[in-house]
């Protein structure tokens, strides 16, 4: 039994290994893009509209709704980023019911993937948001003193985002596969639902961690009135 993608090489000849992390990876990809191409082929604004649209309009609203939730600003800039890591990752996870599939979700190799592109996306709304003098001063509030503890942060916070789905995910398929060798019969089943289920709890949690991240780089602190650090005049 395979804990990992990472282990099921399909291709080896130095320095070039291909494993089921990569296919099951690449395969994810062709099918986001294959499907967003298939159902915005013929798109319409007149009713009544195709139901893959529907779907698409839903699904798209939903996301947009959640990052003007968390962020209360336009939803547009971290639309494109966090509804791709959300697809990708739930798109991952959903397929991993399918025989065969090896969800990379669960390689630690495609976590840390993710979690290096929040925490290169970061700095980079921060910088486009706010500029780069002012996104830097950041870092040493409220005091120089915390410098250290900010990088430190950043770095962990990196980290936990990678292991967290990493360990969920593995943890799941390995939970599953014990019981298929035990109870080959119904359990698996419930499992594998569940198991649906908490893919797409762990995709909304990533692309919402990633969100509240990048909405926190993106905030404008607003100078403070004379007023605020003094009693007002009666």
């Amino acid at each position: 039994m395979e804990i990992s993608p990472d282990h099921i090489i399909y291709f080896a000849r130095s320095p070039i290994v291909i494993n089921a992390t990569l296919v099951f990876t690449w395969l994810t990809m062709a099918i986001l893009v294959g499907g967003a191409a298939w159902v915005t082929r013929r798109l319409s604004v007149c009713p009544p509209l195709p139901p893959w649209q529907t779907m698409l309009e839903l699904l798209v609203d939903g996301i947009c709704q959640q990052i003007k939730d968390i962020t209360q600003r336009d939803p547009e800039p971290h639309l494109s980023f966090v509804g791709t890591l959300f697809l990708f990752i739930v798109t991952a996870n959903l397929l991993a019911v399918v025989p065969g599939y090896q969800a990379p979700t669960g390689s630690l190799s495609t976590t840390t993937a993710l979690a290096i592109c929040v925490f290169v996306a970061v700095p980079i709304y921060g910088i486009r948001q706010q500029g780069l003098g002012r996104y830097l001063r950041g870092y040493l509030e409220p005091t120089p003193i915390m410098l250290p503890f900010q990088i430190i942060g950043e770095f962990s916070r990196t980290l936990a985002l990678a292991v967290r789905l990493f360990g969920n995910i593995m943890s799941g398929n390995l939970l599953a596969a014990i019981l298929l060798s035990l109870v080959p019969l119904f359990v698996p089943v419930v499992m594998q639902v569940l198991g649906l289920i908490f893919g797409i709890i762990q995709a909304y949690v990533f692309a919402i961690l990633a969100l509240v991240y990048m909405a926190s780089a993106t905030s404008v602190q607003q100078p403070s009135s004379p007023l605020s650090t003094q009693e007002k005049p009666l």
